[in-house]
């Protein structure tokens, strides 16, 4: 006959030891797994300047395309797919900068109100060069986010005019011609944007925009 082994006492204490560590050790992990950061949640256009100038540019698009539907042309199935492709980019620089990916003017109340008309700088008033006539009173200005040479574009200003925009924060300038249309006074593309922009902003607030040409 074979014999059955039994355990000792200790070493049946030595073995309800190693089974309370296994146990506490599973409850630990757990704790940590529940206890973990959520990720960092998305950031609005009311949160964000950045976000409110991405949220801007992505509406002013999303409006054009809505125009080139209702009324149609023989260029504008190639506009439309230009205008998708920009989209895709604002939505993607969207995500870089933590924002809401696909929210536009359109769905942000805190995107909509413009700022008061600026007063004219006292520089240009007194200076040399006469100044344009003064439009789109009030209006921010933001980016189409087409690349190419320095332009922009427009839904009041027929192509070829000319347009000077001041960013009154930072006093910078350009004057660029209108190639294209836009759904809004005054967009300009990607390369005219940098000749104006403070760091990190999307959206210009206080601007100048005048009639050159």
């Amino acid at each position: 006959m074979s014999r059955r082994r039994t355990l000792g006492p200790k070493k049946k204490l030595a073995l309800l030891v190693s089974a309370a560590t296994v146990a506490g050790g599973g409850a630990f992990v757990m704790a940590n797994t529940s206890n973990a950061a959520p990720p960092p949640a998305t950031k609005s256009a009311a949160d964000s300047t950045v976000c409110q100038g991405l949220a801007t540019a992505l509406g002013n698009n999303q409006r054009f395309i809505e125009g080139q539907r209702a009324a149609p042309d023989a260029q504008s199935e190639a506009r439309i797919a230009n205008r998708e492709a920009v989209i895709a980019q604002i939505q993607r620089q969207q995500e870089a900068s933590g924002c809401t990916v696909g929210e536009s003017a359109q769905d942000s109340q805190a995107a909509q109100p413009q700022q008061p008309a600026p007063s004219q700088p006292a520089a240009e008033e007194e200076g040399a060069q006469a100044s344009g006539e003064q439009v789109c009173d009030g209006s921010t200005v933001t980016l189409s986010g087409e690349d190419g040479a320095p332009a922009a574009s427009s839904n009041q200003f027929p192509a070829g005019t000319k347009l000077k925009v001041t960013n009154l924060d930072n006093d910078k300038s350009t004057t660029v011609e209108v190639t294209s249309v836009s759904g809004s006074c005054v967009l300009l593309n990607n390369a005219a944007f940098e000749q104006v922009r403070e760091a990190g902003k999307f959206l210009i607030r206080r601007a100048v925009i005048e009639k050159v040409g």
